[in-house]
């Protein structure tokens, strides 16, 4: 299929400049909060809702914002960056809630990617992750979960892995139930999955559309005018390569953590993978065709 051309995100920044800038950004980002706002109306949110809670991240990141670039966060100083009042920002200040998103990996997902990858917990034949017995020495689930966390108990990571339906119980051995951790069965774990993938994505693509340094890995690749029956086996293919993509980054991500220990500063990284297929709307039919993203 030939390519359609693209605009490249590793163009300079300096293409556009001043109330362009801007214009492009802000259209940029009502496509991307389409989805969401599509998922807030499903769920009983209204427009008042987000317009009152989007003043408390634009105070949080106008704050980050001018600590990053050496600026003092003054609540003028954040007022006049951010737009929103000042007295609104003294309040977010004076309540706590300015809003902090957690990056770190909880114990339960911790527990599963460790079975899922570490080669001392799979079958040295099949490569398949171990049936485990849930007490006793290694291999138990009970050594791999005190690997893992000395701060929550095995039982409590246990019965929160059987409540996401990531793992099963028979006859007193635990088996995975999954190939990766989507708790599927709990909607609030599953959005802070959304919520630390989405920002996460979104932050590799801001970095490579407002800095001139080496850029982050963000690509993809699409196509139109497929058959239904083709997007379905496309979606297959994905998982599948994702599952190769997954075993491989999370056992060499898990050797390096252990061989970086102590590691100052600490960074932190987020490598994934999406895969979306919709009809096509009328007016949006195009000729068959994919690109490949550029970084």
């Amino acid at each position: 299929m030939e390519p359609k051309p693209v605009i490249d995100p590793s163009d300079p920044p300096a293409a556009l400049t001043g109330p362009r800038r801007a214009d492009l950004a802000l259209r940029t980002a009502l496509v991307l909060v389409t989805p969401v706002v599509r998922w807030l109306l499903r769920r009983g949110v209204q427009y008042g809702a987000l317009a009152t809670a989007l003043k408390r991240v634009f105070v949080k990141v106008a704050a980050e914002e001018l600590e990053r670039t050496g600026r003092r966060t003054t609540d003028s100083a954040v007022s006049v960056l951010s737009g929103v009042h000042r007295k609104d920002v003294r309040a977010f200040y004076q309540l706590g809630r300015a809003l902090q998103r957690d990056k770190s990996l909880s114990p339960a997902s911790l527990v599963f990617t460790r079975w899922a990858t570490d080669a001392q917990w799979r079958d040295p034949i099949s490569g398949q992750p171990l049936r485990l017995p849930r007490l006793g020495p290694a291999p138990s689930f009970e050594a791999l979960a005190r690997e893992v966390s000395t701060d929550v108990h095995p039982r409590t990571l246990l019965d929160e892995l059987l409540r996401l339906e990531l793992v099963r119980l028979v006859d007193d051995e635990v088996q995975l139930a999954a190939d990766s951790f989507v708790p599927s069965a709990d909607e609030a774990a599953m959005a802070e999955l959304f919520a630390a993938n989405g920002a996460d994505h979104l932050s590799a693509a801001v970095h490579n559309l407002t800095t001139s340094g080496p850029k982050m890995l963000e690509q993809s690749v699409f196509a139109t005018g497929l058959s239904r029956a083709s997007a379905e086996e496309l979606g297959v293919l994905a998982r599948r390569l994702w599952a190769e993509a997954f075993a491989r980054m999370a056992e060499e991500a898990s050797r390096r953590h252990q061989a970086d220990q102590p590691a100052f500063p600490a960074y932190r990284m987020r490598f994934g993978i999406y895969y979306y297929t919709e009809p096509m709307s009328p007016e949006r039919r195009e000729p068959p065709g994919s690109t490949e993203r550029s970084e």
